[in-house]
């Protein structure tokens, strides 16, 4: 038996249109990988991938419906060195075509944090965690 190794290898977001949302991530400066097609895009994310694949398409492969798009209970993060860092990545969010949530400020737990929805929806929250600084490779540092 293969001992289970904590990861997450891809990250799948199921898309309305895969050629114009895969637009949308390359102008905020993600860089589709040659093991793109047609029906599927692919973007290395630090260790891991970010995938996009028609939202039908992925729940036919999952074996559930495709239900009316909403919250689903999760975001995506990309945290920032500094509260500086945070509005200019939000602004450049904005200025590619995401659909502001809630404006960058000062949050509850100490930190700087604004939410955008990407053309379908899918939630992204811009932060700066002072309790959870970034290494040189942008990865988080958990204590």
């Amino acid at each position: 038996m293969t001992k289970f190794e904590p990861r997450v290898s891809l990250i799948t977001l199921g898309v309305a249109d895969v050629a114009a949302s895969r637009r949308f991530y390359e102008a905020l400066g993600f860089v589709a990988s040659s093991a793109s097609q047609p029906t599927v895009a692919f973007f290395r994310v630090g260790g891991s991938a970010l995938g996009l694949f028609s939202r039908a398409s992925l729940a036919e492969d999952a074996h559930v419906d495709n239900s009316t798009p909403g919250f689903s209970g999760i975001t995506l993060a990309y945290n920032c060195r500094s509260e500086a860092d945070v509005d200019a990545t939000f602004a450049h969010a904005l200025a590619c075509g995401a659909t502001l949530k809630k404006r960058p400020e000062k949050v509850f737990w100490g930190g700087y944090s604004g939410y955008f929805a990407d053309p379908d929806g899918h939630l992204w929250e811009v932060a700066y965690n002072p309790f959870a600084p970034l290494d040189a490779e942008g990865r988080m540092q958990l204590p």
